[in-house]
C-alpha cells in the first residue's frame, strides 16, 4: 500500500473538490505537463518527487509556460523569460512588474496526481 503524500501550496485557491490530473509516472524529476482542469490550463512539475501546479499562462503576455523550461523550481516563460517559482506561483524575476501565478495545492494517491480545485 503506497503512503498517501500531500504537498501544499501557498497560494492555494478553495473550490469545488479534488481532480485527477495525470500519473506519476508521466512525470520524471525535472519534467512538467500541461493539463486542462474545469476549464483552467495547469502546468505540473515534479521538483525531486515533489509534485506542484500552478497556472500554465504567463501574466506577461499570454504564453503557455508548458512551452518554456524547468530548472529545479523555477519554470522561464518561453517568450520573454519571465521566472516564475512552480511551488507558490511567485514571480522570481523579470524586469517589469507583473503578477504571481494561482498555484493549487496537489495530493497524490496510489501513483495519481490530483490538483484541488
Amino acid at each position: 500500500m503506497q503512503k498517501r503524500k500531500s504537498i501544499k501550496n501557498n497560494l492555494s485557491i478553495k473550490g469545488m473538490g479534488k481532480i485527477i490530473a495525470c500519473k506519476t509516472s508521466e512525470l520524471q524529476p525535472g519534467d512538467m505537463k500541461k493539463v486542462t482542469v474545469d476549464g483552467r490550463e495547469i502546468i505540473i512539475v515534479n521538483v525531486d518527487g515533489n509534485y506542484f501546479a500552478c497556472n500554465d499562462t504567463c501574466t506577461h503576455a499570454g504564453a503557455s509556460l508548458s512551452e518554456g523550461t524547468v530548472d529545479g523550481s523555477t519554470i522561464t516563460c518561453g517568450w520573454h523569460g519571465a521566472q516564475f517559482n512552480c511551488t507558490n506561483g511567485e514571480l522570481e524575476k523579470f524586469p517589469a512588474t507583473i503578477n504571481n501565478l494561482q498555484s493549487y495545492n496537489v495530493t497524490i494517491e496510489s501513483g495519481d496526481v490530483f490538483i484541488e480545485t
